[in-house]
């Protein structure tokens, strides 16, 4: 096993605190969306920033209470609705967030160092809260650890069934701006009300919505293929590569004068081709992309300014993993495509009252998930110390992630978790961005 470079541990001197609103909010239950409250989405987004310098803490527990204030439901609690059943709601009691403040013995040079490649032993730079079940964590928990050197590590969980990544976007970009500047207003008002992504009554379901799949029984005890199983029944190691400007312009070239494609579709497309290939899967397969799309503009009408909840669907791309491999890049590009343009409001409808339906599963079991976290405004969070040398999830997972680069803004660094038997092959195929593999000569075997 790939042995990486472990974090010392942390020093609690203290026991985490419970930062509540510093003035009354509103004490009343919140509906969560059909978007909101899937079971793929049941956990918490977990924020690494590297400060240079350090933050009181006195002043970000101070900010953090006020800014709770705007966002009361982070400081409520989750839990199953009374009305429906397996469907989610959020208690807005006010109850607080939790704070964790630690030591941890090492400088920010060292931190960058590792950095290049994550590992989980960051997990020690989140407090852990104890907890029977997933309802029983805090929609926010803060660990701030301060480093030998005078720098800063803040840690954010946020739980992804109250927030989107826009969401948890706004949400910091509010908190920094309180402790920074605590006289301006926010410069975006919060938007609780959910009800804009209602399901119909009765539901219309008029389009086929291969991002899903029911979880029923297999028949005859016939057993499918998962590739999301395998995956986790593997040691992982992850894969963290920078694409500058320049990779994703020659990135891009492979599909010109045929066809025009955003900088995500070239990448989104290359990255899952690569996926496919490192893994050998058997060409007769059928392979699908799950990418994040934000349909707040996608709505008629649109979704108002200021919603934080999840306003995003997946797009969903497929074909076989033969066809995939074998053919030139603009083949995925064209997939990724149609996937992002069938997104229309009344795909989007339809999607939410298919959602209904609590037998429904993302369909994890041949999917390569991409989350797009560049673009989002993540690395600008500035709590008045200056902006963040590094930004980042907090652990590596088979999930792959699109993050933003610190001082590049078009530049992107695909993060993903791949078996360690087909690891450098990975990155060898992430790396060929010359176009001279697609030849159709690609050898495609089998692993499952």
């Amino acid at each position: 096993m790939l042995k990486l470079p472990e974090l010392p541990d942390c020093f609690y001197q203290n026991q985490p605190s419970l930062i509540c609103p510093s003035s009354p909010t509103p004490k009343h239950s919140l509906y969560l969306s059909n978007l909101d409250d899937q079971k793929f989405l049941r956990f918490s987004i977990k924020y690494l920033y590297l400060f240079k310098k350090s933050i009181s803490l006195d002043i970000l527990k101070y900010s953090l209470s006020k800014v709770l204030v705007h966002y009361y439901p982070l400081a409520g609690r989750l839990r199953a609705s009374t009305e429906v059943d397996q469907k989610l709601e959020i208690d807005c009691n006010g109850e607080g967030a939790v704070f964790a403040e630690a030591f941890m013995d090492i400088t920010v040079e060292e931190f960058l160092e590792l950095s290049k490649k994550p590992n989980k032993s960051w997990r020690k730079l989140m407090y852990k809260v104890e907890a029977q079940s997933f309802l029983d964590i805090p929609p926010l928990v803060v660990q701030v650890t301060n480093l030998r050197c005078g720098g800063t590590i803040v840690c954010t969980a946020i739980n992804h069934c109250v927030c989107d990544g826009i969401g948890t976007s706004q949400f910091l970009h509010a908190w920094a701006q309180i402790t920074a500047k605590p006289n301006l207003d926010l410069a975006i008002a919060p938007l609780h009300t959910r009800h804009v992504l209602r399901p119909r009554n009765p539901p219309e379901i008029t389009f086929t919505h291969p991002e899903y799949v029911r979880n029923t029984p297999r028949e005859n005890g016939h057993l499918d293929i998962d590739i999301n199983h395998y995956l986790q029944s593997q040691p992982l190691v992850p894969s963290s590569l920078t694409f500058t400007t320049s990779h994703i312009i020659h990135l891009k070239r492979q599909c010109v004068p045929s066809l025009k494609c955003t900088a995500f579709e070239a990448l989104a497309s290359h990255t899952w081709r690569s996926w496919v290939r490192a893994l050998d899967l058997s060409p007769s397969l059928n392979v699908k992309l799950l990418f994040s799309v934000n349909v707040r503009k996608r709505l008629i009408p649109e979704i108002q300014q200021g919603y934080y909840g999840n306003g995003f669907v997946l797009g969903c791309a497929q074909t076989s993993a033969k066809d995939l491999v074998a053919s030139n890049m603009c083949h995925g590009v064209k997939l990724v495509q149609q996937a992002k343009s069938s997104l229309t409001d009344d795909y989007v409808r339809s999607m939410i009252d298919f959602l209904e339906d609590k037998s429904v599963k993302t369909d994890l079991s041949m999917s390569l998930v991409i989350s797009q976290w560049s673009k989002l405004g993540l690395e600008d969070v500035d709590f008045g110390e200056g902006k963040p040398l590094h930004m980042g999830p907090l652990s590596s997972d088979i999930y792959c992630l699109f993050l933003p680069v610190i001082g590049d803004f078009e530049a992107v660094r695909v993060q993903v978790s791949v078996p360690e038997s087909v690891h450098e092959k990975f990155e060898y195929y992430m790396k060929e961005c010359s176009g001279k593999e697609a030849n159709g000569d690609a050898n495609i075997g089998h692993i499952i």
